[in-house]
């Protein structure tokens, strides 16, 4: 679907049209690999989460641990990790819940709000940025894909 080191971009018309993009993702995804999901507010990132998770094969319900920083879901084809780490003040905070730990362990890291730690990120993480544009619709989302070097 993407080479590495040349962003795709997808566009979406609707949330249904997004999870099931996200789906797509999560089918071709590989254990220890790490999606960091930037966008605003309101773009959808719990939405496109969601879908990556049932593209893992997960069923149990999925939501944004925004209190409580990382979610785990063992269900799937392997661990998804769900970080969110909006409420982060210092990247070093991520040591307090041993974020190592998961960002190398077997399953997939999926971390909204990705870009307040980006000094912990290792190379060869998948960026996933989601944008609104209004004058396409209030459900039209833009959708880019990059590999970090």
């Amino acid at each position: 679907m993407f080479e590495e080191n040349k962003p795709f971009i997808k566009e979406s018309r609707s949330p249904e049209e997004t999870y099931e993009f996200a789906k797509q993702i999560a089918g071709q995804a590989k254990s220890g690999e790490i999606y960091c999901l930037c966008g605003d507010l309101g773009v959808g990132k719990t939405v496109f989460t969601k879908g990556f998770a049932a593209g893992l094969g997960i069923t149990e319900t999925v939501n944004s641990p925004t209190f409580t920083i990382l979610q785990i879901y063992e269900d799937g084809r392997f661990p998804l990790y769900h970080f969110d780490v909006y409420r982060i003040a210092d990247p070093y905070e991520m040591d307090e819940i041993g974020y190592e730990d998961y960002f190398f362990g077997n399953g997939v890291c999926l971390i909204e709000w990705a870009e307040l730690i980006k000094e912990l990120l290792p190379a060869g993480c998948r960026y996933i940025k989601i944008s609104k544009n209004l004058e396409q619709g209030s459900d039209f989302r833009t959708i880019e894909i990059r590999t970090s070097e």
